[in-house]
């Protein structure tokens, strides 16, 4: 009996596996990501500055998408760095609490993105559709609650799931987590109690988390068509339509990829480590690069705020010379 509870409770710490590549190639991998973590936070920072400083950005589309940054940046911070020192050191240990805030930290970041996606698709929605009431419908105050609850809400609603992980018992020793940061359900499949409750949760929390954010963007894009479909000209359609193909171009990446990993059935968990890390390293690592890049190329006033930027630089430059 005695030995039994020494096998299951209170572990010192855990052992993350992290990413796997060949001995010749960790060095170009290492590199990648390290770019990948720089180009994530530099792109996004850039785009959360122009929007501060350009007056002509500082509309609601503009201040939500700025919130998205943010939690790109703030999203991504949370694991790479750690991942990154852990494959330098190639020693990859963190305490429970450690592991227990990261795990928390990433849902609710993925948690308040879902919902700020959800909000910055009511946005489109009113912009297409009540065009003329938009400006006194979408105001800058109602546009920060709208942020401010998307906040508040994912790092509420993230809290029974990560307190329900951290409270399963593991095995003796040092558990082994086959990932490169505490994910939940990599921390789950290291637990030796029965997990089949946390899966209820995790499949329970979300639907407020997940579904009902997603199930509100398809609702305001199938007002949006409508809306569109009433337009006069295919000029005026296609114009309306553009405004809102980055946001779509997002919603696909975020959901195509965190739906995978949280939303899936519990028995394809028994799918090899190596594909969940995939995907991870995909939604960690590639969507966040992408958003910033996404949002900017074809988006002539991020532009013209980009260049005024620029010129501005230049010209204290020129005047400090």
């Amino acid at each position: 009996m005695d030995s039994a509870a020494g096998n299951e409770s209170g572990t010192p710490d855990f052992v993350l596996l992290g990413l796997w590549a060949p001995p010749a190639l960790r060095p170009l991998l290492w590199t990648a990501l390290l770019a990948a973590y720089l180009a994530t936070v530099l792109g996004n920072g850039a785009l959360v500055g122009l929007i501060a400083l350009d007056r002509r950005l500082q509309r609601p589309m503009y201040l939500l998408l700025s919130h998205l940054a943010l939690l790109d940046a703030a999203y991504v911070s949370t694991t790479l760095p750690q991942a990154l020192a852990h494959m330098a050191a190639r020693r990859a240990r963190l305490s429970r609490a450690r592991c227990g805030a990261q795990l928390y930290l990433g849902l609710s970041l993925g948690s308040c993105e879902a919902l700020l996606l959800a909000a910055m698709a009511l946005d489109r929605s009113l912009a297409v559709c009540r065009p003329l009431r938009y400006t006194a419908l979408v105001t800058p105050l109602r546009c920060a609650a709208l942020a401010g609850a998307a906040w508040t809400l994912g790092f509420a609603l993230s809290v029974p799931n990560a307190a329900a992980a951290l409270r399963l018992r593991f095995c003796a020793g040092r558990p082994a987590v086959d990932h490169f940061f505490c994910e939940l359900p990599a921390v789950l499949r290291t637990a030796c109690a029965d997990t089949t409750a946390n899966h209820r949760l995790i499949y329970g929390l979300g639907v407020p988390t997940l579904l009902v954010p997603l199930a509100f963007i398809l609702a305001s894009y199938a007002s949006i068509l409508v809306a569109v479909g009433k337009l006069p000209s295919t000029r005026s359609r296609l114009k309306a339509l553009s405004t809102c193909s980055s946001h779509l171009a997002v919603v696909g990446l975020f959901y195509g990829t965190v739906s995978a990993m949280y939303l899936r059935p519990r028995a394809s968990s028994a799918l090899p480590a190596r594909q969940h890390k995939l995907v991870a390293v995909f939604y960690l690592v590639v969507t966040p690069v992408l958003n910033p890049l996404i949002y900017s190329l074809r988006n002539r006033e991020v532009h013209v705020a980009a260049r005024h930027a620029l010129a501005r630089l230049r010209g204290g430059r020129a005047a400090l010379g």
